[in-house]
């Protein structure tokens, strides 16, 4: 099977603590083993390696609605779905109906606060994520394997490898702090225990970050040679392509030569376009050749109300009742399109392009009431069905892994860099992509029309507005637009509106300190190094 066979939640109170002090922790499942027992053995150390790796998909031992993050629901921590809120709802991408569901209205109504809890459970989530790091780090030092018995040649370098798939996964779990909150309490498997973590700001968590990926890149599997679901050196190469892309937000230092080279190495790595661009987010996209690194899903080992499982039911449109479409009952007409994105597919150059799965049928375009489901379009991108349409084990819980990153992402990642690079600015989009720029965006337009090039693009139509409505069309509901717009000063501070942006049903300029969300306010109670964020 593809997935994950059981994902062991296996640390202990204190440990997690260390970074999650304003939730109580639990081990909640007596199949949870002590420290003790699990790292004796290879397996172990595995099975160790596998809660990492878990924690991005799961939220505790038990059912869809357990956690280990007491206080706070299972939903409104699960890694995925939090991260897709923050990223996608509080943009031009979509609209949640059920404006009751904790903290979703403020999200997309741009008015969130330090109390909103999908916030709460984003910054607690993620520095569980670094907390488990550290503890695996901790646990498989040379000196620990060996007083354990743990000597052969063979296991100690597979250990290792393990050892550097986590020093990747804290340093993505760091590159999300960094992106969504501009700061982080700052741990290492070097801190003891409920350690309270001094204050890291964008500056610092980027130099970390860097340093880490720089590290452990010689020593992490070739693309595409590690075993499905775990991490390979494109993956690292993804999170410095996107660091290196937006590091004039993070830390007002252009780096757009660096993101073109990693973005090199992603493309050159063995990754390849997935012939038909909706195999990328089907039941079975696991066998895509494109997706470099997903959040697993599976309707019987891994059930949670994750990314794809809110999203495929949620996209299931309360008119048309039609989860048979795409293997699911649905949520009633959870989410809908705002109409910014539809008019990213206007015009004919898009009538045969994959990519625009929207359906209209008699539904208005406009979402004058938020909490109507019956308004605005809804979208048909994600499916619990195969490539061959047999549907998910499971009608709710979906066997559709989320693409975190893929490779279209660098190709659209190395085309914006180069422009940037060569000249081209957010005030003066002249075009001046290069030949391999357009090469790599023709190349997604031609897959995205069945090979055709009747939808291909010449070097005079393409400028940086052309680059962020392309990633619109190309990465939807992937989880990248509130990150593309802040680059494109089209967030906070700019003069791009949408449906209910700021609040406002035509839209309305917010302030540019929502740019970064603030820091939960029970955070900042549990660790007195914390400040907020200015303009909260």
């Amino acid at each position: 099977m593809k997935k994950i066979n059981f994902i062991y939640f296996l640390f202990a109170l204190a440990t997690l603590q260390s970074c999650t002090g304003d939730l109580d922790v639990v081990a909640e499942d007596p199949r949870v083993l002590s420290s003790e027992k699990l790292f004796t053995t290879p397996l172990g150390y595995k099975q160790a390696l596998a809660g990492v790796y878990g924690n991005l998909s799961l939220t505790g031992t038990g059912d869809a609605g357990s956690s280990f993050l007491q206080g706070i629901d299972a939903g409104t921590s699960q890694f995925g779905r939090c991260m897709w809120y923050l990223q996608s709802l509080t943009t031009d991408e979509a609209v949640w109906t059920y404006e009751n569901d904790e903290g979703v209205a403020e999200l997309q109504r741009n008015t969130w606060t330090a109390a909103n809890p999908i916030l709460l459970g984003m910054f607690s989530r993620t520095m569980a994520e670094v907390a488990l790091a550290n503890d695996f780090l901790r646990q498989s030092t040379p000196e620990l394997l060996s007083s354990r018995g743990i000597n052969a040649t063979a296991d100690v370098a597979e250990i290792n490898f393990y050892r550097n798939e986590v020093r990747v996964l804290r340093a993505f779990a760091y590159y999300n702090m960094m992106d969504l909150f501009g700061k982080a309490p700052f741990i290492t498997e070097n801190d003891k225990l409920n350690f309270k973590g001094p204050q890291y700001n964008r500056q610092q968590l980027f130099a970390f970050i860097e340093k880490e990926l720089n590290e452990v890149i010689p020593n992490l599997k070739a693309a595409r040679t590690n075993e499905y679901g775990r991490l390979d050196k494109a993956m690292a190469q993804m999170i410095l392509a996107k660091m290196y892309l937006n590091a004039e937000v993070y830390i007002g230092t252009p780096k757009y030569a660096e993101c073109m080279t990693k973005c090199t190495e992603v493309i050159g790595g063995g990754y390849s376009l997935k012939t038909n661009y909706l195999d990328n987010f089907n039941a079975n996209n696991n066998t895509s050749s494109e997706l470099i690194f997903t959040l697993q899903s599976d309707g019987i080992k891994t059930q949670n109300y994750g990314a794809t499982t809110v999203i495929i039911n949620g996209q299931v449109g309360s008119i048309e009742s039609n989860g048979a479409e795409f293997g699911v009952g649905g949520f009633g007409g959870a989410l809908r399109m705002r109409r910014q994105l539809v008019e990213k597919f206007d015009g004919s150059q898009f009538d045969t392009d994959t990519r625009k799965t929207y359906a209209a049928g008699t539904r208005p375009i406009d979402i004058a009431e938020l909490t109507n489901a019956g308004q605005g379009y809804i979208l048909r991108k994600y499916s619990n069905k195969t490539s061959a349409g047999i549907a998910g084990v499971n009608s709710t819980f979906v066997d559709t892994d989320f693409p975190l990153f893929r490779l279209a992402d660098a190709y659209l990642m190395y085309a914006e860099a180069q422009m940037r690079k060569d000249g081209a600015t957010n005030s003066n989009t002249s075009a001046n992509a290069s030949v391999q720029s357009l090469n790599y965006i023709n190349a997604l337009r031609e897959r995205a029309n069945n090979g055709s090039a009747v939808a291909n693009v010449t070097q005079s139509q393409v400028n940086l507005n052309f680059i962020i409505d392309e990633r619109a069309r190309e990465l939807h509901w992937e989880g990248h637009r509130r990150q593309d717009l802040i680059r494109f000063n089209k967030y906070g501070g700019g003069n791009y509106n949408w449906a209910w942006k700021g609040n406002v049903a035509n839209g309305t300029s917010f302030a540019s300190n929502l740019n970064v969300f603030p820091i939960p306010s029970s955070s900042i109670s549990s660790n007195p190094n914390l400040t907020q964020n200015t303009g909260y």
